[in-house]
């Protein structure tokens, strides 16, 4: 096993890097990996371009105006932000963004889209991660480390090597403190626009050792599914376990679901490689995440019932496929992959039976990813690097309209997938 460990973090040093940004470039990255074997796009790329009656995929970007219009960039503020999620009302949006003086890690914010307001949900002190509305109460569900003691240090610390111009391998942090937090909704209110939320409202949900995150909630608010890789903390582990847990901690992530008080938390996955980046179906009766395989080389898009039963895979594309979601029709799923080249992640959506063939929906240079349908349907946000650096640099959340209807005739003129 451990012969791949190479391999499986320059993957992740790659997507990282396309979604943060140069700031975390890698100092070098093997040939191997800069230009390695991975599939070719399939016959459907061409017959795609033909049913929407555009330009060859690759020629331009515009492509993509065949299911996206009004483009229009919505966060500026900071070196990156990402993982948009629309209000139940679809009035606000909550992500995450590097901007606070002092901290460079991100924090939790929401955004009135209307307004233009935005309020801080996380306490502006450590790492935060994934942030999520639970409906009705006006709650922000979000993963945090502002209770470890070390946070103000690890600040410090990352703003001085950041500062010395020096450059490092980057993997996505599974800090083992990360930890599930609710924002009561009395308390986001209470903030006002532009304000912060107090932090003393802010109810810890989880306290097993380890990496508690990628949160959501069902929408009737009474679940929360969520990533965790406590398990790799809670035994004795072997000399090879404990080595692939100091370089690859994502490795022993599986998924979980509680009660939004915290309570009733249940592990619904058991297989290696990283479960993770679940939310539910639109109707709450299904689960859709994405797993890695064992050697963490590919990833492909699975749901399963709400007990962990009849666990299907919906993808199979010879690639990195993650950040699905649900499109509250529930006739489709969003995703984003590097199907067509090792450094080029584009959004492509799929049959919610995963029966046809993949469709692209991105076709801009640089990264698009984490696709988020608005709750009527008809708006998609989603990050992506278009606008910086010529699409090689930071990640920004951007918004487009949505169309459903061209989308459902491309579905429907999809071939099926090979089995």
């Amino acid at each position: 096993m451990n012969e791949k460990l190479p391999l499986r973090a320059g993957l992740w040093v790659l997507l990282c890097t396309l979604v943060f940004g140069p700031t975390f470039a890698p100092a070098a990255v093997a040939p191997s990996l800069a230009d390695p074997t991975l599939p070719s796009a399939s016959v459907w790329e061409s017959n795609q371009a033909a049913t929407a009656d555009a330009t060859q995929a690759g020629d331009g970007d515009n492509n993509e105006s065949v299911l996206l219009s009004r483009v229009r960039q919505l966060t500026f503020d900071g070196p990156r932000a990402g993982e948009g999620y629309f209000s139940p009302d679809g009035t606000r949006l909550t992500l995450m963004s590097e901007r606070e003086p002092g901290n460079p890690f991100y924090q939790i914010y929401v955004l009135d889209l209307a307004m233009g307001d935005v309020r801080r949900i996380s306490p502006g002190i450590g790492k935060t991660t994934c942030s999520f509305f639970q409906p009705r109460t006006g709650a922000v569900i979000f993963s945090s480390t502002h209770h470890d003691p070390r946070s103000e240090e690890l600040q410090r610390q990352e703003l001085e090597f950041r500062a010395s111009g020096q450059e490092r391998r980057y993997a996505w942090d599974y800090d083992p403190e990360m930890e599930v937090y609710i924002a009561p909704g009395p308390a986001v209110a209470a903030a006002g626009p532009d304000g912060v939320v107090d932090p003393d409202a802010l109810i810890r949900l989880t306290d097993a050792r380890g990496y508690d995150a990628e949160g959501s909630v069902s929408p009737d608010g009474e679940w929360i599914v969520f990533s965790s890789n406590r398990q790799a903390y809670d035994h004795e582990l072997s000399d090879e376990e404990q080595a692939l847990l100091e370089f690859d901690p994502a490795y022993f992530a599986e998924i979980y679901v509680m009660r939004p008080d915290g309570s009733d938390q249940t592990r619904l996955t058991d297989v290696a490689g990283y479960d993770g980046g679940p939310f539910f179906f639109p109707d709450g009766s299904r689960i859709i995440w994405r797993r890695f395989t064992e050697d963490g080389l590919m990833a492909d898009v699975w749901s399963m019932r709400l007990d962990g039963s009849d666990q299907r895979r919906l993808t199979d594309f010879g690639s990195l496929s993650w950040a699905p979601y649900v499109h509250p029709s529930g006739e489709y799923i969003f995703f984003s992959s590097n199907k067509l080249g090792f450094t080029n992640f584009e959004i492509y959506m799929v049959d919610v039976e995963g029966t046809k063939e993949p469709v692209r929906v991105t076709t801009t240079d640089g990264f698009d990813g984490l696709p988020v349908p608005s709750p009527d349907g008809t708006q998609l946000a989603f990050t992506s690097s278009r606008n910086s650096d010529s699409g090689r640099g930071s990640g920004q959340i951007f918004m487009a309209d949505w169309n459903h209807e061209r989308a459902l005739e491309l579905l429907d003129a999809a071939p099926l997938r090979a089995r």
